[in-house]
């Protein structure tokens, strides 16, 4: 039986490159977006134009019926959800301390705290049944970096790879493993035209890094042989931090 992921916030960016790669080791895609149709077509398109299994499913991650809705909708189209890849994300403004409201609080909580709760609540029911499956959070190496200006979205941030400790140990009993992928700068079509230089030399190994190289960390989480592992966080990042 072919065992299907769900990747959210997949029509661009580090989403669409996790899409890809996990349908080119066989898996079933759910391509999930919000708004941008087009974009999740085309992803789901080129995975089935390499010979793959894809379809695009529209919902607003943060919203609870939303949430029920698309595991429903991805169980009756392509099969229960075995691989579920927490990646969607908002605007992250920058915002000095004395600027900082709770709203800006609230707003990166619902998409790091709310969304990766409503989505691992709600494919719990088909893992247990399947004995087994894989959660993997798209985390941030800002954890470490301590940016000023990122208050809420580091806070955030912190919070979702403290989930992933949690519920490795709660989940572990089911077979379910847990783990968070910590990305350093990845330029994705949003950061066209900015100078990545200063970031660079500052990275080990000397280059900037990729969304596959993304995508390879959350393959090998996904893998059966990231079966034993859980409770991690895998940082992406060249050796930034």
């Amino acid at each position: 039986m072919t065992t299907v992921a769900l990747v959210t916030g997949a029509s661009r960016g580090l989403g669409a490159a996790i899409a890809r790669r996990l349908a080119a080791d066989g898996l079933a895609v759910a391509v999930n977006y919000r708004s941008d149709r087009a974009g999740a077509e085309q992803v789901a398109g080129s995975i089935r134009t390499a010979g793959g299994v894809a379809e695009a499913f529209a919902a607003d991650i943060t919203d609870e019926t939303a949430v029920e809705g698309l595991i429903a909708a991805v169980t009756g189209r392509l099969g229960p959800v075995g691989v579920l890849v927490a990646n969607a994300t908002g605007p992250q403004p920058a915002a000095g301390v004395e600027d900082l409201t709770w709203q800006a609080h609230l707003d990166q909580l619902t998409f790091f705290v709310k969304s990766p709760t409503l989505l691992v609540q709600a494919v719990l029911p088909g893992m247990r049944e399947r004995g087994g499956g894989r959660v993997i959070q798209i985390g941030s190496d800002v954890v470490d970096r301590k940016l000023p200006g990122t208050s809420a979205y580091t806070a955030a941030k912190a919070a979702q790879h403290a989930l992933t400790d949690v519920w490795a140990r709660e989940l572990g009993p089911y077979g379910i493993t847990v783990n968070v992928v910590a990305p350093g700068w990845i330029p994705v079509e949003r950061h066209e035209g900015l100078d990545e230089s200063a970031y660079r030399e500052e990275v080990p190994l000397g280059r900037m890094g990729m969304p596959e190289d993304v995508a390879a960390a959350v393959s090998y989480l996904a893998s059966e042989g990231g079966a034993f592992v859980t409770g991690q966080r895998v940082t992406v990042n060249g050796g930034h931090t």
